[in-house]
């Protein structure tokens, strides 16, 4: 069993920075991708950014530019830093992390809240 915690969120005005932690544990696995998505009120859960075991990202077209995903091999952690909030970037941000094995089974954090208000 996987567990996952995230962590970093809150409220920032418009223009400003967050970054959020995935810290992945449990014992003996080895991550395969990990994940970011984010779900607001009213509307579909959607893929923001992931990356891979050997660094390789993807974006969702409007984080382009403005939002980063990283790893921390060692510590089982990765991050989402994010840079020129808007308040449509309001939701609850998860992260998903796949693990190593032949079924690539899925974990989900409980989601921490990001707010982009004035």
């Amino acid at each position: 069993q996987v567990q996952i915690v995230e962590s970093g969120g809150g409220l920032v005005q418009p223009g400003g920075s967050l970054r959020l932690s995935c810290a992945a544990s449990g014992t003996s696995f080895s991550i395969y991708d990990m994940g970011w998505y984010r779900q607001a009120p009213g509307k579909q859960r959607e893929l923001v950014a992931s990356i891979t075991n050997d660094g390789r990202t993807n974006y969702a077209d409007s984080m382009k530019g403005r939002f980063t995903i990283s790893r921390d091999h060692a510590k089982n952690t990765g991050y989402l830093q994010m840079n020129s909030l808007k308040p449509e970037d309001t939701a609850v941000y998860y992260c998903n992390v796949r693990i190593a094995t032949s079924f690539l089974p899925s974990y989900w954090g409980q989601g921490t809240q990001v707010t982009v208000s004035s």
